[in-house]
C-alpha cells in the first residue's frame, strides 16, 4: 500500500512524520499558492475547518500550536495523576463490582490505531461476559447488547469503563482530548473507513484520546449510518486542525455532561 508524508501535528517546524499505510491523496499538504486558490471553510461540525479541493488541509504546526501540544501533554500526565488520587476508591469499587458479578478478568485489553497509525493496547473495566467478546473490536456494541453484564451496562452509561485508559495516557498513548481510538479494520456503514472516508488517516495526526470533539457533540456507539460515520471522522478532523488548551477544556466540560448525566450506556 502506497504511504506519504505529512507535517506533523506534534513536531516542530519543518519536522515530517511518516503514516505507514495511508494514501498520499488523502494527505496533502498544499503549498502556499495552491492554498490562495483553493482553500474553502467548512462549519457544518460546529468548528470552522479548511478544506484543500476535496480534502482537508493540514494544520500548520506554528510556534503557538507546538507550545499548546507541549502543555497539552503536561496537563495530561497532571490530570492523571490527580483523578488516581480522587477518584482511587470509586475505581476500586467498579473493579470489585467486575470481579464480583461475572467470570473472567477486571479489566478487557483491545488493540486500538493510534498516533501514527501506530497500533497499541487500550484498557477499560470489562463489560461483557467472558464467553461473549470480540476482542477485534468488529462486531461493534449496540444499545440492548446481550453481551453485556448488568454491571457492565451500568459503568457503560456512566463512561466509567473508559476510566482505566488513565493507565495509556500516562504511558503517551492517548490523551485526555483527541480523535477516539479504533479498532483496526473498524466498519462504517458496511465498509472500511478508510474506504468510506479518504481522509480517515489524517485524524491519526494527533494522540488519540478518552473524549473528543465527536463524543461532545453525541457521535458515539456503533458506526453503521455513513453519513453520522462520516460526519464523526469531520468533528475529528475540525478538531485536529482547531486544536487549542481552550478548547480542550471545552470538550471536557461538556463531555462530562453529556456521558455521565445523560449518557446512553452504548
Amino acid at each position: 500500500m502506497d504511504s506519504a508524508w505529512l507535517t506533523a501535528a506534534e513536531g516542530g517546524a519543518g519536522y515530517a512524520e511518516h503514516l505507514p499505510g495511508t494514501r498520499p491523496s488523502a494527505l496533502h499538504a498544499p503549498s502556499a499558492a495552491e492554498e490562495s486558490a483553493t482553500l474553502r471553510a467548512d462549519s457544518s461540525s460546529g468548528l470552522s475547518y479548511l478544506w484543500h479541493d476535496d480534502l482537508p488541509a493540514l494544520p500548520p504546526m506554528t510556534g503557538a500550536r507546538l507550545a499548546g501540544l507541549r502543555f497539552k501533554r503536561g496537563m495530561d500526565i497532571l490530570l492523571a495523576i490527580v483523578s488516581i488520587l480522587i477518584f482511587g476508591p470509586l475505581f476500586v469499587l467498579a473493579a470489585v463490582a467486575v470481579k464480583l458479578s461475572s467470570k473472567g478478568p477486571v479489566f478487557f485489553k483491545q488493540q486500538r490505531v493510534g498516533h501514527r497509525n501506530e497500533l497499541f493496547s487500550v484498557y477499560k473495566f470489562r463489560t461483557m461476559y467472558i464467553d461473549r467478546q470480540d476482542e477485534s473490536g468488529v462486531a461493534q456494541t449496540t444499545a440492548e447488547d446481550p453481551r453485556i453484564t448488568a454491571v457492565g451496562r451500568l459503568l457503560r452509561r456512566t463512561s466509567i469503563d473508559e476510566v482505566p485508559q488513565i493507565i495509556n495516557i500516562l504511558k503517551g498513548e492517548m490523551s485526555f482530548v483527541g480523535p477516539r481510538p479504533h479498532v483496526p479494520g473498524m466498519l462504517a456503514g458496511g465498509l472500511p473507513y478508510e474506504q468510506l472516508v479518504p481522509y480517515y488517516d489524517l485524524r491519526h495526526t494527533m494522540r488519540p484520546g478518552l473524549t473528543g470533539w465527536a463524543q461532545a457533540n453525541g457521535f458515539r456507539g456503533p458506526t453503521i449510518d455513513p453519513i453520522m460515520a462520516r460526519q464523526r471522522v469531520d468533528h475529528d478532523i475540525a478538531y485536529v486542525q482547531n486544536f487549542s488548551v481552550w478548547l480542550d477544556m471545552h470538550i471536557i466540560a461538556k463531555t462530562a455532561w453529556r456521558e455521565f448525566i445523560t449518557g446512553t450506556g452504548v
